[in-house]
């Protein structure tokens, strides 16, 4: 493929312009910062699943685009990063097929996670990776916020329930993520546990 085609860096520059200056500002976990880290995390798996570069390129524009969506509104915001992925990337070298390969990686991060090959399951892991960091707790915190500010959960009781539901039931994809992060995630959950009232 004539990967030397695409303009990543330029669409870079103008998703994350776009992501810091058009999103709105009660979205204290889905925003540009979110976006960084799951590019940072999708990079670091890509590297350590031995990853080739012409694929890597693929794996960091998904993950440039995947919550563009957010644009629009919650509500299958996946379905509309793809529509969003569908309208830049041609301007900046992406062909048709490149195209429905990152937006199939897009859709794959809608949960429950359905990843098809080696580079969903990165950006699966990615996007999820905060799950098992040690800054877990800070970045539910900021998630919490901006679901209360929605309206989608009520109390902090009821977001440790969900956590812990969600946690339990979770497993990451890759020989990386799960040596990585599913230790520490397992050990969240008990502590998440522990802070639900009744």
């Amino acid at each position: 493929m004539l990967f030397d085609l695409r303009q990543f860096e330029q669409l870079k520059e103008f998703i994350l312009t776009k992501l810091r200056d058009e999103l709105p500002t009660h979205l204290t976990y889905h925003n540009i910062d979110h976006t960084e880290d799951v590019m940072q995390a999708a990079a670091m798996l890509a590297r350590c699943e031995g990853i080739d570069e012409n694929d890597r390129d693929l794996l960091a524009a998904a993950a440039l685009l995947h919550d563009t969506g957010f644009f629009v509104a919650r509500d299958n915001h996946e379905e509309a990063s793809c529509n969003i992925a569908r309208y830049y990337l041609p301007d900046y070298g992406y062909n048709p097929e490149e195209v429905e390969i990152i937006c199939g990686l897009i859709i794959a991060t809608q949960l429950p996670q359905s990843p098809g090959s080696r580079l969903a399951e990165i950006l699966c892991d990615a996007d999820l990776d905060y799950l098992g960091r040690e800054d877990f707790f800070s970045l539910s915190d900021r998630l919490f916020g901006e679901l209360r500010t929605e309206g989608l959960v009520a109390h902090e009781d009821q977001w440790n329930r969900q956590q812990a539901d969600f946690m339990g039931d979770h497993s990451y994809f890759t020989k990386t993520a799960i040596n990585l992060r599913q230790p520490r995630q397992e050990q969240y959950v008990e502590l998440i546990k522990l802070k639900i009232t009744a």
